[in-house]
This record gives C-alpha cells, structure tokens and sequence, in this order.
C-alpha cells in the first residue's frame, strides 16, 4: 500500500499543470466564442439599423463639391519654393508672384475651362447616379470651348447597368463639348464601353484596356437536389422567360438560348465601340483580352500614353481647371457598413490572387 501511496502521489506532482493548462484552453475557447458571437451580433443589429435608416428616411439629396485645380497647383508651388529657396528669395519670389497674380485679376483674360470627373466603378456601376448629377451639373455652365475629362477605374459589370453610365457620357459628347476619357489603372470590359464614348483615350503605360466581351456564370445543384430526392419547380409563362436555372434542369435547347442572348449582347457591345471609335478593328480586338496601355495603343484601343495626374497638370497652363464631384453625405452606420464591405472585398481579392 505504501508503494501505491507514493506512485499515486508522485504522479499527482504533475496534475495541476495539466488541469491548468486544460481550464485555460477552454477559458480561452470559451472566450473566443464569447468574442466571435458579439462580432456577429454587432454586424447584425448595425446591417439592421442601417437598413431600417434607409427604409424610414428619403435618401439624401448631396451637393456639389468644385475645386479649382490651379489654385491647388500654386499652393504646392509656394509650399515647395518655401522649403528649397533661401529665405530673402523666397520673399521676393513671393511678393513678384502677388503682384503678378494682382495685374491679372485686373485684367482677366479669358481661358476655356477644363472639368475633372471620377467615376470608380464595381459590377453594379453604383456611381451612376454620382456621374449623372456631375455630368448635369458641367452641362449648365460648360461651352463649346470648354473640355470635360473623367478618370475612369473599372472592371465593368452589369451590361445595362454600365450602358447608362456610358449614356451620361453620350450625353456631353452630343452638347459639343470634348471629353477625354483617362485610365490610370484599369478600364475593362463595361469601363471600356464607357471609355470608347471620348474623343480621345488617355492611359497609363500599365493600365489595362479592352476586355470587349461578355461573360456569365449559372451554377447548378440539379443533380445534387436529385440525389437527396428534393424537387424544385420552375413555373414560368412564356417559352423563354427562364433560360437557365440555378436549382432546376436546364435542357440543350435552355443552353442554347442563353448562349444566343450572351452573343446579341456581345454584338451591340461591339456595334458601340464601333460607332464611337471608328478606325478600331472591332472584330480583331473584341475576343475578351485585356491589353496594357502600350500594347492597346498599337491596337488603336487609346490615343495617348500618360497618367492623368501628368494630364490634368499640363491642362492647368492653358486652362482653369475645375474638379466636380458630386458629394452624398453618409451616416456613421453607413460608412462603418461601407468600410466593411470594401476590407471584406479587399481580402477576398488577395486570397483569390494567392491562389492564382
């Protein structure tokens, strides 16, 4: 007996740092469930009261932001000739620049204006209504002298969704006034639709053109329904109502009336490149690639090769040059929800890029 006294003593001397090790791990277990569970609770009563804010109240109306680009410009001038000139030179410069800038507020001499636009576009070309206000807004005060450049960042989208945002942009073109159309990084597919509508196609060197083609995607669990014996029925009236389903069978004769809606859609896609960029080999280009900014200009897809940083600058010499931007306010839970959305987007976006 003494034997097993001291054999189950002895193996007691290690007990309390495995139950303390245990009691942690589930502590900290229970703690990470606690934690997880608030998150998600939070993210849901806020999803709530946003949608309960926007359900209750009209959305708001916003107003229109416009800065002069050159004043801009001058201020990062003073700034730099501050921090580089000596002192005394600085003060001359400074007081030659104001008696400059005095002679000519005298006598103004009448320069064509130049307004700037920025449309980012996501699937569902959400800043058409942005564009449409900003668009409207350069319609009332710009002439035929006058210049409208927009920077346009996207991916492309929804078909009739990005055919009305290239519609806002029909819209300066057929009131005379010239538009340029800047990509910095990338203008494909319904973002390129809406760039062919300029007079001119400025790029970046690196920034991605073209991707003139349509693409769709339908899963089906048809099959995976069928095994677990569940049906799902698709009641329509009218022969071509449903094409393709997500949950029921879908036939040859169903496939091939998708694909012939997926090419009529690709057709007037290429009938508007065409109209508006003529001298384009639409049927050469129109296979769906993309083409960096040096490789799309040897195909006609833009004009000139520059940033729009590098082009807006420029324009500031011979110019005065407006950014517009039409501003709808946004709520504290809004913003939150946005700010969400787009680091949810962003990390789905790199996990999808380290896969590839």
């Amino acid at each position: 007996m003494g034997g097993r006294f001291r054999e189950r003593t002895g193996n007691l001397s290690y007990s309390p740092l495995k139950y303390f090790l245990m009691d942690f791990l589930f502590e900290y277990l229970g703690f990470l469930a606690n934690t997880v569970t608030i998150v998600i609770a939070v993210v849901v009563v806020l999803m709530t009261l946003g949608a309960m804010g926007r359900g209750r109240q009209a959305p708001s109306r916003g107003y229109l932001e416009v800065h002069r680009v050159n004043d801009r410009l001058q201020e990062l001038r003073d700034a730099m000739d501050q921090s580089v000139m000596p002192a005394a030179q600085f003060k001359k410069s400074t007081k030659q620049s104001r008696k400059e800038r005095k002679k000519l507020a005298k006598k103004p001499e009448p320069k064509p204006r130049v307004f700037v636009l920025d449309f980012k576009g996501d699937v569902n070309a959400s800043n058409v209504e942005k564009l449409r206000n900003e668009v409207t807004a350069v319609l009332l005060r710009a002439g035929n002298d006058d210049e409208v450049v927009i920077k346009i960042e996207s991916p492309g989208g929804l078909v009739h969704a990005y055919g009305l945002a290239a519609s806002q942009l029909v819209r300066v073109r057929q009131a005379g006034i010239r538009l340029t159309v800047a990509v910095d990084r990338l203008a494909a597919s319904g973002g390129y639709m809406m760039a062919v509508v300029a007079d001119q196609i400025v790029a970046a060197p690196f920034a991605l053109v073209g991707s003139i083609g349509v693409v769709a995607e339908v899963p089906n669990v048809h099959r995976l329904l069928k095994k677990y014996d569940v049906d799902y029925d698709v009641i329509t009236a009218g022969k071509s109502k449903r094409t393709l389903t997500m949950f029921g069978e879908n036939t040859e004769e169903n496939r091939a009336k998708f694909i012939e809606e997926l090419e009529d859609a690709h057709a007037l896609f290429r009938e508007f490149v065409a109209t508006y960029r003529q001298g384009l080999d639409v049927e050469a280009v129109a296979t769906g690639e993309a083409w960096y900014g040096e490789r799309a200009q040897k195909r006609n897809l833009v004009d000139v090769l520059s940033t729009s940083d590098e082009y807006v600058v420029s324009a500031c010499d011979r110019a005065d040059v407006y950014a517009v931007q039409w501003v709808i306010p946004q709520k504290p839970v809004e913003r939150l929800l946005r700010n969400l959305a787009e680091f949810t987007e962003s990390t789905f976006d790199r996990i999808v890029r380290r896969q590839r």
